[in-house]
Formats: C-alpha cells, sequence, structure tokens
C-alpha cells in the first residue's frame, strides 16, 4: 500500500533530507587519493551521531546481503555500484566512487547518493557520472501530479539510450517516508510513459539512476551485499529522495 504524506510530513521529511544532501556533499568533499573508505564512514557515523538523527542502514538485514548492515554508508569504489560494503582501502588516482546513505531524523527518512572521482578524471568516468545526474534530473522533472509513474522510469532510461549505456532492472528507486524501502512503488530506471501508479500529491520516492559502463549484468561480491558490473566497468549512481506536490516534484535532499 502506498502512503501519501501530508505537507507537514513531507516538511519533515525535508529537515532529514537538508541534513542528507550537506552531508553528502562534505563526504563528496573529502574524497581524495590516499584517503581510507573507513576514514569517510567513519565521519559520516560521527555526523549522524551529533546531529541525533539514526542511520537507516545499521542492523539493514533484506533477503539480499549477508548478516545484518553494520555500517552507516554504502561506499562502491569503480566496477562497484550499490550497496558497497565499507573496508579499508585508500582511494587511488582516478577511483570512482559512489556515495549512498539514508538516515532518519524524528522518525521521518531521506534517502541520497552521488557520485565522485578521487584525483585525475577520466573522460569516460566524468561522462558516465554524467548520465547518472542527468537521467536523475530527467526523472524528477517526469515526476508531475497527474502523471505515471512510467513517465519518472521512461525519461531515466531514454537519457541511458541517449548517452549508450544499457540499463538493469533488478535495482532502482523505491517509496521512502517512515521507513527506507517503502513496500510500494519500485521505481524501475526504464519504463513505458503513461504506465504505473498515478503521481499523487504526497508521493514521496527515492529516484535513483545507476549504470554500468560496459553491461546491464551484475554480479555479487563475497561479502553478499556488494554489487558489481558483471564485465568490470566503471559504475555511476546518482539518487535524491522527491516528494510530489500540488506545483510539481520537490527534491527533498537537495545539496549545497
Amino acid at each position: 500500500m502506498i502512503e501519501l504524506k501530508a505537507p507537514d510530513e513531507i516538511a519533515r521529511m525535508a529537515v532529514t533530507g537538508q541534513f542528507v544532501g550537506e552531508l553528502l556533499a562534505e563526504l563528496g568533499g573529502l574524497v581524495e587519493v590516499g584517503v581510507n573508505l573507513m576514514d569517510l564512514e567513519h565521519h559520516a557515523r560521527a555526523r549522524i551521531k551529533q546531529r541525533g538523527a539514526e542511520s537507516c542502514y545499521w542492523d539493514y538485514a533484506p533477503s539480499f546481503g549477508r548478516g545484518p548492515f553494520r555500517n552507516v554508508l554504502c561506499l562502491s569504489v569503480n566496477d562497484a555500484v550499490l550497496h558497497g560494503l565499507p573496508h579499508s582501502y585508500r582511494l587511488r588516482d582516478g577511483d570512482l566512487v559512489s556515495i549512498d546513505m539514508a538516515v532518519s531524523i524524528d522518525g521521518w527518512v531521506a534517502d541520497s547518493a552521488l557520485s565522485v572521482i578521487a584525483g585525475t578524471p577520466a573522460p569516460a568516468d566524468l561522462k558516465l557520472i554524467e548520465c547518472t545526474e542527468v537521467a536523475l534530473e530527467a526523472g524528477i522533472a517526469a515526476a508531475q501530479p497527474g502523471g505515471r509513474l512510467g513517465d519518472v522510469s521512461a525519461a531515466i532510461g531514454a537519457v541511458a539510450r541517449e548517452y549508450g549505456y544499457t540499463v538493469n532492472m533488478e535495482f532502482g528507486g523505491h517509496g521512502v517516508g517512515r521507513t527506507m524501502h517503502e513496500p510500494a512503488p519500485h521505481v524501475a530506471n526504464d519504463g513505458r510513459r503513461g504506465r504505473g501508479i498515478k503521481l499523487e500529491p504526497g508521493l514521496t520516492i527515492a529516484i535513483e539512476p545507476w549504470f554500468c559502463a560496459g553491461t546491464d549484468k551484475i554480479k555479487f561480491d563475497k561479502d553478499g551485499w556488494t554489487i558489481r558490473s558483471a564485465d568490470g566497468s566503471r559504475t555511476a549512481h546518482s539518487e535524491h529522495t522527491i516528494a510530489v506536490t500540488e506545483a510539481g516534484p520537490r527534491i527533498l535532499t537537495p545539496r549545497p
């Protein structure tokens, strides 16, 4: 069942979203050659505790994954794109890092992700990141009241094809609000316009385009969490939590 949020509830989600956006931007600025992934993880833990927020990742135990997740960030490097398990690894020149986080403040959740490069960027990696960002913008723009969820998915998929990438349909965006993953809806990264549920004011969803440079197939690491491109190609991921309002889509996780 999809729960539509009242304007005051969306405002409370926006408080969480502001914190998430600010912290993500902060973490992105810390990505440099030589930085250990665990430095980013511990920085985020400290900031979340300082804010009085709660990580939605800590103790998260979905059907996939091996045991509860005991970190506050997903840190995915190079060919890893989703659910990257933080570990001791010092970033090298040119590493592409995707940072994903979701927190709850006073019972309301926001979820967001970005991809950045440590040191010298390769043009192909910049193009891949740009594609996820442009696809995210297109998906958000399509989230108009009265439209259909397929409009959002189709907008994302169209950008991917324009850039020359294929789309994996196993993981995508989702409902968000009182929990990180509400039961519905699933927001696929490709689809058909005019299909799917009606976009009504009060709908709150996470839209998250992610693409692999060379394939739409994925594989899991032995850790049971980290998802990689099946062919070892680079990957990127961008995400915002948004609300559909009478006036149009509202980004709840803006970055400074």
